[in-house]
């Protein structure tokens, strides 16, 4: 009875402290890019002119203009978006799902898109 309430303790243990992981614990998924990539940073633009992924061009995600802008981009190319926190570029990836976008990544916040494209972050993070 001793040894199995034993057993049982140890995979409680284990499962708590598994749970207890955060995301940011886990590596971030690779995301390739390619010369026809193009990286979308869908921040505000006082939030990329202070710093952003080098070569990421910028539609911000609550602009009421999010949608003309992002449609005059073809539907077929191939997209990498992230923000902050990954709030917005979840955001962004479902509305241009919605519009037609085809190949898309949520590369999610700042330091993982960063991580996970490889791409260098220009000005100060």
């Amino acid at each position: 009875m001793k040894r199995m309430l034993a057993v049982l303790v140890l995979a409680l243990s284990a499962a708590v402290g598994l749970a207890a992981c955060s995301a940011s614990d886990v590596a971030p998924e690779r995301v390739t890019i390619t010369a026809e990539t193009v990286v979308i940073d869908v921040r505000t633009s006082a939030e990329y002119a202070e710093s952003h992924l080098e070569g990421a061009i910028n539609i911000d995600a609550q602009s009421d203009a999010f949608d003309s802008l992002v449609s005059a981009l073809p539907a077929d190319g191939d997209y990498v978006v992230y923000c902050s926190t990954g709030n917005r570029s979840g955001a962004a990836v479902s509305r241009m799902t919605e519009l037609g976008f085809t190949t898309l990544a949520d590369a999610g916040g700042f330091e993982e898109a960063s991580a996970s494209t490889g791409l260098a972050i220009v000005g100060a993070p």
